[in-house]
């Protein structure tokens, strides 16, 4: 049984399936429902309540739709902590790694964020989305004035197969990052959280490497 299963574990382990879908049902309505800034909470809740009843692929569905909902209203700690969520029932959740990155990068967690494109990069080579994972990561180079965050970058572009696209952005490792660096900590958490909405598009995926090199 997970930590999370054990910590969930209460008088609802006495509910029948019955009653899970009922509850579910309500707390999907609930999100319908909602005021802005307050869709995230009932999908996580659902989330919870999925977890609990030993639902851990659905749990991952309603935790998912809380990150969105609480990624459009900026609300970028909610996020993470049940992104954290879904990394414990599914450590290599593919897109939960990347928006992980994304937000460590918004608040500036520099030695959380090479964990993430770590593992992030890893999960992609492993579920054979490479090149979409090189363009969410060619992404964040261009915006992150970490060196140390840039070369890493770099180095798992090169490991995707976009050698071109890695000397360019090892180009960025000398000074304050790319031309498009930001450096205003406003700015760069609005782009950042931009960022980790769109990252979901299937259709946004490196498919060229013609950088002069």
């Amino acid at each position: 049984m997970s930590f999370l299963s054990r910590l969930f574990r209460s008088s609802d382990s006495g509910k029948t399936p019955q009653d899970i879908d009922a509850d579910l049902a309500r707390l999907e309505q609930e999100a319908e429902r909602a005021r802005p800034g307050y869709v995230g909470t009932a999908f996580n809740k659902a989330g919870d309540l999925a977890l609990k009843a030993s639902q851990g692929e659905r749990a991952v569905v309603y935790y998912g739709k809380a990150i969105d909902a609480f990624l459009e209203d900026r609300q970028r700690e909610l996020a993470r902590g049940v992104a954290n969520k879904i990394i414990r029932v599914r450590p290599s959740a593919i897109r939960t790694l990347c928006t992980l990155t994304w937000l460590d990068l918004a608040a500036r967690h520099q030695a959380m964020a090479l964990m993430h494109l770590r593992d992030y990069a890893h999960a992609a080579e492993e579920g054979g989305v490479g090149a979409r994972a090189a363009t969410q990561v060619y992404g964040m180079a261009r915006i992150s004035a970490d060196p140390q965050f840039v070369e890493a970058a770099a180095d798992t572009l090169d490991m995707f197969g976009f050698p071109k696209r890695a000397q360019e952005v090892r180009t960025w490792t000398g000074g304050q990052g790319s031309p498009g660096a930001i450096s205003d900590e406003e700015e760069l958490n609005d782009a950042c959280l931009d960022a980790a909405i769109r990252s979901n598009d299937h259709a946004a995926q490196m498919s060229w490497d013609d950088t002069a090199g």
